[in-house]
């Protein structure tokens, strides 16, 4: 196994160098485009300076250090750069305005990303060039200050489209932020803040999209990696540089279900990739402690942390909008799989993401609400194979809810399987094994007829 470095770099001239220790391979990042950042990050400074917005400078490194850990994460192949075919050993040496700040966050930011990727990680900071903070525009707050009074996370997912509408029905202006994804995610994203800005054309809201190119980033004799177990961190860190602008204390919105938010393994072979600790509790919790420590005054908040995704449709605010735009939201986990059957972009109707949408739409808006075509349209037409894609996760599912019904203090242990709970209170313990058991009976329901077999 070789230990990986990622070191940033600010153009030629930025002279710093790295001596290689034994089995290390170095791969450089340059971070500039011309005379601004690169890789998309001088791209969404730009869109938020025409809005308004001046990140500050520490905000924009934490985005450089996202940077650094997206390429890592996504450049770096588990199978041939690990022993056991999973965890890697990645430095990353990042230039920054406040070295010995970020210094002093370094054991809760490697608690964070092991935590995250199951990776080892070992974080290293180092004096930027003094031009380079040139490179970081100030500017003046229109009097008044700025409209934007939250800052939320925009997937184009069912959540955050409930996300928004419970927070534009309530009066709020979100700065709505995206990261850009494959073809099928953009296009939800695109065409759901369509629909919002149709129903809300007076609200001020507006939304920051990330462009992430790491097109550049090549790693010698590895392939590149497609679990993006840590895409999570570049999502927070672009709602955390948005967010830094409004001048003054600002929550960033993550709108996850408690029940995908814990993410736990549904039986012994859910392990890996199919586990991850996106908006898990223990990794939030580690986020609100860097912020403090590096003095950005935002908080990160899941609001739904104790409710399904059903009963997020049955409290949205606006449920005759949420239908309607529900079919261009999108939560399968690869909706391009069904392009080997020569067919579009869309939900397979079988993995796991979109089981528990089926359900949440069934919970909230009845068994007509959801206009949404998948592939499989009936899971109980035909007995799914245990061993294809179309039925591993219903099995999973079904595994999981009768472990819950026959053995509930079993499967209150196996709650903390995923990561610990020791941030939250014994109250706030037994709500997340509420919404656990919910959201597994809330499956339950579609799955009522519906049969797997492995033979």
């Amino acid at each position: 196994m070789r230990r990986h470095v990622i070191a940033g770099h600010y153009g030629p001239e930025d002279t710093f160098t790295y001596t290689l220790q034994p089995n290390e391979v170095l791969t450089k990042i340059n971070l500039l485009h011309g005379s601004k950042i690169g890789l998309g990050i001088g791209a969404a400074l730009d869109d938020l300076l025409n809005q308004g917005v001046f990140p500050s400078e520490i905000a924009v490194d934490l985005l450089v250090v996202a940077t650094h850990v997206q390429a890592a994460d996504t450049r770096l192949s588990r199978d041939s750069e690990s022993q056991d075919s999973w965890t890697r050993e990645i430095k990353i040496i990042v230039p920054v305005a406040s070295p010995e700040k970020w210094q002093a966050a370094t054991p809760t930011l490697k608690r964070a990303l092991d935590f995250l990727t199951g990776d080892i990680w070992e974080l290293d900071f180092r004096a930027k060039p003094k031009d380079a903070t040139d490179l970081i525009p100030n500017g003046t707050l229109p009097l008044g200050g700025l409209a934007f009074d939250e800052v939320a996370l925009f997937s184009g997912g069912l959540d955050s489209l409930i996300g928004a509408i419970d927070s534009l029905e309530t009066g709020k202006t979100p700065l709505l932020v995206s990261h850009a994804g494959d073809g099928a995610t953009s296009s939800a994203q695109e065409n759901c803040l369509l629909e919002l800005r149709n129903q809300y054309p007076k609200n001020g809201f507006n939304r920051l999209r990330l462009w992430m190119d790491l097109s550049g980033v090549k790693v010698l004799g590895s392939e590149r990696e497609t679990t993006t177990r840590g895409r999570s961190f570049l999502f927070f860190a672009t709602g955390i540089f948005a967010g830094s602008g409004l001048g003054k204390d600002f929550t960033l919105r993550v709108p996850e279900n408690g029940l995908i938010a814990l993410n736990v393994p549904l039986d012994p072979l859910r392990l890996g990739s199919h586990s991850t600790r996106t908006t898990h509790p223990f990794y939030i919790s580690r986020w609100n402690e860097l912020l403090e420590i590096l003095e950005i005054p935002g908080t990160v908040r899941n609001p739904y942390w104790n409710k399904t995704k059903g009963e997020m449709a049955l409290e949205c605010a606006n449920k005759v909008l949420l239908e309607k735009v529900i079919p261009l939201s999108s939560s399968c986990s690869s909706p391009t799989k069904g392009r080997w059957q020569k067919l579009p972009a869309q939900h397979c109707g079988h993995c796991l993401p979109c089981l528990i949408r089926r359900a949440a739409v069934r919970k909230g808006l009845g068994e007509t609400g959801d206009k949404t075509t998948y592939t499989i349209e009936d899971l109980s037409k035909k007995t799914l194979d245990s061993n294809e894609a179309e039925g591993r996760q219903v099995r999973s599912f079904q595994f999981a809810i009768n472990r819950l019904s026959t053995k509930p203090r079993l499967a209150k242990l196996i709650l903390h399987s995923n990561g610990s709970l020791s941030d939250q209170s014994p109250e706030e313990q037994e709500e997340l094994f509420g919404v656990y058991s919910r959201g597994l009976l809330e499956v339950g329901e579609i799955l009522k007829n519906v049969r797997t077999s492995s033979e």
